[in-house]
């Protein structure tokens, strides 16, 4: 049986202002472990590219990564938060997958540097996706500041993802 949602409903409140605080940390936690992730793997992944642009674009993405890092940090200390690896495994594997992908097809440079960039989307989609909803959550919140910093963290994503969409088309023109 199909049921049908009222929109005249008004919307639900949080009834305890702790339990939208765990569900924001809990989600800029796991953000947060997909940047320390890239923190890690860009570096290896910037030696590995075949196409010099791309070498480029991940170098510059590791040096805005940890500048969202901080950002990211700030948030934390705002909120009197502390980020917790508690629910980060589900994103921590997603993300490996796409890492191994890379190199599983090394010994194909087209493929691995597809590769590496289905890898940068996938985080990418991820990233874009939690901020927004952070950046809604943060609108029940009283800090002026924590909303800033999202909505330049969400700007960073943006722009990152039309960077990778721009070397994607590049790429596929010159091979």
């Amino acid at each position: 049986m199909n049921e049908t949602v009222s929109l005249t409903k008004p919307l639900p409140e949080f009834s305890d202002p702790k339990d939208l605080k765990g569900f924001f940390l809990a989600h800029l936690s796991r953000i947060y472990c997909a940047k320390l992730h890239l923190t890690e793997r860009l570096p290896e992944l910037a030696e590995q590219a075949h196409y010099r642009d791309l070498r480029l674009a991940i170098l510059g993405t590791l040096d805005e990564v940890q500048m969202q890092i901080t950002r990211m940090d700030d948030i934390f200390l705002l909120l009197d938060g502390e980020f917790s690896m508690a629910n980060c495994e589900g994103m921590i594997s997603m993300v490996e997958d796409a890492y191994t992908e890379i190199y599983l097809k090394i010994n194909k440079p087209a493929l691995s540097d597809m590769s590496f960039l289905y890898y940068m989307y996938t985080i990418e989609s991820m990233e874009r996706s939690s901020f927004r909803v952070l950046q809604i959550a943060a609108l029940k919140m009283p800090n002026n500041q924590v909303s800033q910093l999202l909505t330049e963290l969400f700007d960073d994503a943006k722009a990152d993802r039309a960077l990778m969409r721009s070397i994607n088309e590049k790429y596929l023109k010159n091979s």
